[in-house]
């Protein structure tokens, strides 16, 4: 056996749904009963429906030529049909990879709908739960890939710790979370089947599985965070080599654990990062300098990120991977713009370079209180003006392309109306992030 076919088996055993489902027996997740809905003259039906594990399933759409009754794990059931034509195995987008189960009365042993899609409305299943202090870690690790997240460590980066390493961070982050995005809709493999994966999360269901982002923002972000902050700061290396591997190995088992990618996704998304790293991480200086200095460095950014968005979506059909891309292109964007011009108006200046490194300042209370009073009323003002373009872009793109705005969720799925959004939204969130929160803490002398 040749090399090359020795890779192809071992990625094959890698990519199998049942060792996603055996680490999450491992971990103390099982999927509970399922059962089909009972005539309504089975006099057993009422008997089942007390059942005290049994949920009702909420099926997908049988497809043509499948059984109803259960099929062996790691059978084509719940997995996306190939796409015509569009080589590599794939599926395609915005197809469901595995069973949303009803919500219903739970036990203190149940989990169900982790997170409800808001787009799709669909739900995680129910299963059992034995090892809760597991559960509750895994959900900390899968959240520290999530939008939430993002909101939060960028800005505390940017207004409290320093802009510089949060610009840079930034920088790094839209370039693998874009390769990533469009990675995966180019390979357009499935996520795990379920059964025997028990799908814990559901809310990037829709999207294609080969490589996972959440891995690559998992291991992009703490790598950048020391090489970036290494020699500029003043701390033990061993910090650094300690909270990469934490960090890194936290999200990505978080990740199995969902039941939302296999052992090979995990492992590709590290090795793309790596390499995605080793290539453009030299280039990053490089790039945040022009994004603060060059005369025509906001036509350029905007013109740039908005021309990566339109080669990227070629979608087959509607997906959260087309809004996310847009999301991280838009955010990207408007940090740039934003660090343009606050560097021009002086409002952030980087510190010298001959005073490096920087020393940790005392912890007080008045540094204590001006950080939370900073992240406080940032916070605010970033959702405030996220609201504010939501309200504005949604109604403005139906109306400017003649769709129907009644049903908000139906409205996003359209390309016409989610893109503009979210580039818009997201831009403005970005700008308000790096300048005009900066300038209202100037203003009110907390900077």
């Amino acid at each position: 056996m040749s090399l090359r076919q020795r890779l192809a088996q071992l990625a094959g055993r890698l990519q199998e749904p049942q060792k996603v489902a055996r680490f999450q027996r491992l971990c103390g997740v099982e999927a509970l009963p399922r059962r089909s809905a009972a005539p309504a003259t089975d006099p057993r039906g009422d008997e089942k429906a007390e059942a005290p594990l049994a949920g009702d399933v909420r099926r997908r759409e049988q497809q043509p030529g499948t059984s109803a009754g259960p099929q062996a794990p790691g059978s084509d059931r719940n997995q996306c049909p190939a796409k015509p034509g569009g080589g590599g195995g794939g599926a395609p987008n915005g197809v469901r990879n595995g069973l949303a189960t009803e919500l219903g009365p739970a036990s203190p042993r149940r989990v169900g709908a982790l997170r409800r899609n808001s787009l799709t409305g669909e739900e995680g299943e129910l299963a059992h739960v034995s090892n809760w202090p597991l559960y509750y870690l895994f959900c900390f690790g899968t959240e520290l890939g999530n939008e939430l997240f993002y909101i939060l460590f960028f800005p505390f980066w940017i207004w409290n710790l320093d802009p510089l390493v949060g610009r840079r961070l930034v920088v790094i982050w839209v370039l693998v979370m874009y390769l990533g995005q469009c990675t995966k809709d180019i390979i357009r493999w499935p996520r795990p089947a379920s059964p025997p994966v028990v799908k814990l999360e559901v809310f990037y269901n829709s999207e294609y599985s080969m490589p996972s982002t959440h891995a690559m923002s998992g291991t992009a972000i703490p790598i950048s965070m020391v090489l970036l902050t290494y020699g500029r700061w003043q701390y033990p290396l061993i910090y650094g080599l300690i909270l990469i591997p934490c960090w890194c190995s936290l999200v990505c088992l978080s990740r199995i654990y969902m039941g939302m990618h296999s052992i090979l996704d995990i492992i590709a998304g590290f090795l793309y990062t790596i390499l995605i790293l080793a290539i453009f991480y030299p280039f990053v200086d490089l790039i945040d300098n022009f994004n603060q200095t060059h005369k025509y460095a906001p036509l350029i950014i905007i013109g740039l990120h908005l021309a990566l968005g339109i080669f990227s979506f070629t979608l087959d059909t509607w997906s959260t991977s087309r809004g996310d891309t847009a999301e991280i292109l838009g955010s990207g964007a408007g940090i740039a713009c934003g660090s343009h011009v606050t560097y021009n108006l002086g409002l952030i200046l980087d510190p010298s370079l001959d005073i490096l490194p920087l020393a940790r300042p005392p912890i007080t209370v008045t540094l204590c209180g001006k950080a939370i009073l900073r992240i406080l009323i940032g916070m605010v003002f970033v959702l405030i003006v996220r609201d504010i373009m939501k309200k504005i872009t949604i109604p403005l793109a139906c109306k400017i392309f003649n769709i129907p705005c009644d049903d908000v969720r139906k409205a996003r799925q359209h390309m016409e109306v989610e893109l503009p959004y979210r580039y818009i939204t997201y831009g403005m969130v970005g700008f308000s992030i790096t300048f005009l929160i900066p300038y209202i803490f100037f203003f009110i002398g907390i900077s």
